[in-house]
Parts: C-alpha cells; structure tokens; sequence
C-alpha cells in the first residue's frame, strides 16, 4: 500500500486496513449446494409456518429475500416469526459436514495476504451458529480475526445490503474510513451498496454463473484467486501459487 493510503496510530505505526469476506457461495463454490438445500428448507419454512400452498411459500420467499436482503427479515417484519426457531429450522439443520471441505489453494491465499497491513474480517447475513460451523468446516477458523452476523436474537435485524450493516461492521472491524475496507460478495446487491459506500469491492461472479448486464462494482472476478490482480496491494506476492 502507498503511503497516501496508510493511515497512523497514536503511537506512529501504521493502522491496519480491513479486507472483509462474505461466507456462503463465497469461501465455498456454488457447486456445493448448500444454497439450494436451504432454499428448500425455507420455503418448507414458508409453507409450514405460514400455511401457504408450495407455489405460494416460493413467491413469498423471493418476494422478501429481494426486498430485505434476506427472507427471515421479511418474516420477522411480517409475520412475527421467532428468528432463532427459523435458525434451527433452517440453517442449523443444513447437512454441512458432507457439502464444505478444505480448499488448500483458498487456504494459500488468505495465507499470502499481508497480515501486518490487512485484517482479514468475516461479513455475513447468517447467524453466528452456521457462520462459525461454516469455517470450521473449512479450517479456516485460526485466519480471521472477526465477525460480523446478522443477529437474529436482536432486533430490528441488520443485514446487508443496509448501510447499517457496513457501519456494523466497520465499527467491530475497529476501521473508521470507508477508504480502508477491501470487500468481496457474491452477492450482486452486496456489492453494489459496498461500492457506493466507498469500499475497495470485487462482486465473485463464478463460472458458470450469468455476468450481470451492469456490474454490482469496479471489480469482477471468477474466482477468488484473481483478488490478487484486483487487490495486490493486500498480498505479499503477486504471482498466484
């Protein structure tokens, strides 16, 4: 990093910069399916708990996921649902033990980043439980420092793509300029607030996957290892192993 972006402690050493991590379809591939399980669980969800016909729990699920950012906001707000019931409905019952697993080349570049000059922060819209099952599942639990969830015990919740939920996160991350904060998503939603907001931002389009019509931010990648071309400032190499 140069040192017009560098900012300085009291004490004359140089403040840490954040590089902020979403963690479903992010840290682990679409390919896994995890998404599309809970998908399924939420519309059982919908269906049970609302007494909705199938096709009906369906198009209320989109309808709250797309104006909220997630659906058990829209539950919450609507229905007086109790979120932490909702958690182990749906995410906890995800069968996670058999769909994540390890990713050394992932591993290898979360390790290259300059930790002296970058704290690696986990964002998410899940609760805590299935954040922290997630990265274990990944072995990834020693690498970050942090995290920042939405929590379903308080409300209203907090999720993104709300301007709430960057603060939030930025404030636990203990970074105070928007200048300072590396992001990345799949999320196009995601990506586009963390744009506009001011965050250094890569929306993951994986392969296979549709590239939007309009990008969601200045960078685009297909997979996380091209966070090297986007962001080489944050790694100590620059050559992909």
């Amino acid at each position: 990093m140069g040192e017009n972006n560098t900012s300085i402690n009291g004490d004359g050493s140089a403040k840490r910069q954040v590089f902020f991590f979403d963690i479903d379809n992010c840290l682990y591939p679409k390919s896994a399916k995890v998404h599309d399980l809970m998908a399924d669980l939420i519309d059982k969800y919908f269906a049970n708990h609302l007494s909705l016909p199938w096709d009906d729990a369906v198009r209320l699920h989109k309808e709250y996921y797309q104006n909220y950012g997630l659906a058990i906001e829209g539950l919450v707000r609507h229905h007086k649902i109790d979120p932490l019931e909702y958690n182990a409905k749906v995410d906890d019952a995800l069968p996670l033990e058999g769909l994540i697993k390890p990713n050394q080349e992932l591993k290898d570049l979360l390790a290259d980043i300059d930790r002296s000059k970058v704290k690696l922060w986990l964002f998410t819209n899940a609760y805590v439980n299935h954040a922290k099952r997630v990265i274990r599942l990944l072995e990834l639990e020693d690498v970050f420092e942090g995290i920042t969830y939405c929590d379903y015990s308080a409300m209203p919740l907090v999720c993104k793509p709300h301007p709430e939920a960057f603060a939030k996160a930025m404030k636990q991350a203990g970074i105070e300029s928007v200048e300072d904060c590396f992001f990345v998503d799949d999320n196009y939603n995601n990506c586009q607030k963390a744009q506009e907001i001011g965050w250094k931002t890569a929306h993951l389009v994986e392969e296979g996957v549709t590239v939007p019509k309009t990008p969601a931010s200045k960078y685009q990648i297909r997979n996380l290892l091209e966070l090297r071309e986007a962001f080489p400032q944050c790694f100590k190499s620059t050559q992909r192993n």
